[in-house]
C-alpha cells in the first residue's frame, strides 16, 4: 500500500534527467552509480556545461582480473570467469551493470571526472555468509533493519539452489560503505578507508569486438554508411547482440566477446582509476564476522538514530496521506551527492544504509531509479515507500531507463519494449501481477505478500519458507451439472 502522498504517475513522474540537472546545477556534488550507466552518461553528453560541478564518481560494477583459487600460481583452466553474466559461455568477461550499456560505462569512465571503482574483484571477497545472515537475523533493532533483513531473507528463501551464501555478495551496500569511508578520509589521495584495499589501475571499457572497422549489422555506430559515427577504432567492431550470440561462441572454449569488460590496459585509451581489490578482514581475528564491513553494516542499520517512523509491513491502520519533510534548522549539511540505483534488493538495502547516516555527514540531493528485467517502472513506488518510512519525503526521485522507447532485449522480449512499463496507477496494464501490486490494490489495505506455500519443497521449491498463509478460492462448482459461462452463437 502506498505510503504518504507521493507515488508513481506516468505523466507526472519527474525524469532522472530533471532530478540530475537540478541537483548538479546547485553546486559541487558527488555521484554514486549502482546500476547501468545509461542515465548518467546521457546527462554528461547533453549537459557538458555542468560536468565541472561533479567532483567524484563512485561506481559499483565491472570486473578486471581473473578469479583464480591460487591467484598468480593458478593455471588458466583453474580460473573462473572474470565477469558474472549467466550464462557466461559467450561473454565470460563482463559484469552485469557494465554489460547492459558498455558505451555508457565507457563515457563515464573516460569523462575526465575522478572515478573510484568497486568491482567484482572486491565484492567477491565479501559474500553474505551464513554467520553474517544469522547475526543479522538476531540484530533487528530498527524498522529499517527489519525491512532489510526481510528483503534479504526473501532472496535467500527463493534462491534457485542451496548455495545462496556462496553465490550472493554485498555488491551494492559494500560499495556505499567503501565510498562513504573514503569520503570521510578525503585528505588521503590513496583512497584510504576502513573496509577495502585500494590501488590505482589503468583500465578502459570494451565496447565492441575485433576485427574493428567491419560492419556486420550488429553495431549502430558502424552501419557501413558514410555517416557512421565510428568507422574504425575500438568502437567500430562487432557488438554482442544478446545471450548466445553466434559470433561470440567458440567451440569447446570460453566465449570471445568482451562487451562491457573493464580491461586493464596502457596507453592513450586508458584511464587511471582508484580500484578496490578486496574487502579488509575484521580487526578482531576471533570474530565470526570475518570482514570489517559486516560489523559496521549491522551497527549502522540497527542504530536508533535516523530511524524509521513505522514498520512498513504493518502500517495499516496508521496510513495517512501526509508528507514527512525533516526540519534540519541550522544543522550544517555534509557532502551533497546523487544516488543512481536500479530496483535490486541490494540497492534498496544500500539506500536504507545511506538514510541511516546523519545529514551532517552526507546530504542526499536526489535518487535516480531505473526499471530493469525484474522490476517495472511502477516499482519506483517502493522507493517512495522507503523514503516515507524514513521520514525523508523531501528527497527528489527521478525515473530513468536502460532502453529507448520501444526498444527491447532481443533474446528476452519482456526486458525492454513497452510491456514491462505498463503497470500504471489503478491497473489497466494488462499484466495481472503488476496491476495487482501497483494498480488499484495499492489503495486498499493488504497483508504482506507471500510467494510460496507451507512445506513448499513438496511443490518443487528449493526450500521451505516461513509465515505461510491460508488460501481461499472463490469459484468452481462441485454438486451441479452445468457451469455458468455465457456463450454467444457464432452465427
Amino acid at each position: 500500500m502506498k505510503q504518504g502522498s507521493r507515488g508513481y504517475s506516468p505523466l507526472e513522474q519527474p525524469t532522472a534527467q530533471q532530478v540530475m540537472i537540478n541537483a548538479v546545477s546547485a553546486g559541487p556534488i558527488t555521484v554514486f552509480l549502482l546500476g547501468t550507466h545509461t542515465n548518467f552518461a546521457i546527462f554528461l553528453m547533453t549537459n557538458p556545461q555542468l560536468k565541472k560541478n561533479i567532483e567524484h564518481i563512485y561506481v559499483m560494477g565491472g570486473s578486471i582480473w581473473p578469479h583464480c583459487p591460487k591467484k598468480n600460481n593458478s593455471r588458466p583452466e583453474e580460473c573462473g570467469n572474470i565477469g558474472n553474466l549467466f550464462p557466461g559461455d559467450d561473454n565470460p568477461y563482463a559484469e552485469f551493470n557494465f554489460f547492459e550499456d558498455p558505451f555508457a560505462a565507457y563515457e563515464v569512465l573516460h569523462s575526465g571526472i575522478p572515478v573510484t571503482l568497486i568491482p567484482l574483484d572486491a565484492t567477491n571477497t565479501i559474500p553474505i555468509t551464513e554467520n553474517f545472515f544469522k547475526a543479522f537475523e538476531q540484530k533487528q533493532n530498527t524498522y529499517e533493519a527489519q525491512y532489510s533483513f526481510k528483503a534479504m531473507k526473501m532472496a535467500h528463501d527463493t534462491w534457485f539452489n542451496n548455495h545462496f551464501h556462496e553465490n550472493v555478495f554485498m555488491w551494492d551496500y559494500f560499495m556505499v560503505g567503501v565510498a562513504l569511508s573514503i569520503m570521510r578520509n578525503s585528505a588521503n589521495d590513496n583512497g584510504e578507508n576502513e573496509f577495502a584495499v585500494m590501488e590505482y589501475t589503468n583500465i578502459t571499457v570494451v565496447t565492441s569486438n575485433e576485427p574493428y572497422g567491419i560492419s556486420d549489422g550488429s553495431n549502430p555506430f558502424n552501419d557501413g554508411s558514410t555517416t557512421s559515427k565510428f568507422k574504425n577504432g575500438v568502437h567500430s567492431g562487432h557488438v554482442q547482440t544478446g545471450n548466445r550470440d553466434p559470433f561470440c561462441l567458440e567451440k569447446n572454449q570460453k566465449g570471445r566477446c568482451k562487451d562491457g569488460y573493464t580491461m586493464e590496459v596502457t596507453g592513450p585509451d586508458s584511464v587511471r582509476v582508484l580500484v578496490a581489490t578486496e574487502a579488509k578482514r575484521n580487526q578482531d581475528a576471533n570474530s565470526l564476522l570475518d570482514r570489517e564491513f559486516y560489523k559496521s553494516f549491522l551497527d549502522v542499520i540497527s542504530r536508533p538514530q535516523q530511524s524509521g517512523r513505522f514498520n512498513i509491513s504493518t502500517q495499516f491502520p496508521y496510513y495517512g496521506e501526509i508528507v514527512y519533510k525533516p526540519d534540519f534548522g541550522t544543522r550544517k549539511k555534509g557532502k551533497p551527492f546523487v544516488f543512481d540505483m536500479d530496483m535490486s534488493t541490494g540497492d534498496l538495502i544500500a539506500l536504507l544504509y545511506l538514510l541511516k547516516l546523519p545529514v551532517e555527514q552526507i546530504d542526499l540531493k536526489g535518487i535516480l531509479v531505473s526499471p530493469n528485467g525484474w522490476a517495472s517502472a511502477a516499482t519506483i513506488d517502493i522507493v517512495y515507500d522507503v523514503l516515507h518510512m524514513m521520514g525523508r519525503d523531501d528527497i527528489p526521485v527521478g525515473l530513468g531507463d536502460v532502453f529507448a522507447i520501444g526498444q527491447k532485449e532481443q533474446t528476452f522480449p519482456l526486458f525492454g519494449d513497452c510491456k514491462y512499463r505498463k503497470a500504471i496507477p489503478l491497473g489497466g496494464g494488462g499484466l495481472l501481477d503488476s496491476d495487482t501490486l501497483y494498480g488499484f490494490a495499492r489503495d486498499l489495505p493488504r497483508s504482506p505478500r507471500r510467494y510460496t506455500a507451507e512445506n513448499s519443497v513438496k511443490f518443487g521449491a528449493p526450500r521451505d519458507t516461513d509465515h505461510p498463509e491460508d488460501v481461499y478460492i472463490v469459484g468452481g462448482h462441485l454438486n451441479i451439472q452445468k457451469g455458468n459461462p455465457s456463450t454467444v452463437p457464432s452465427k
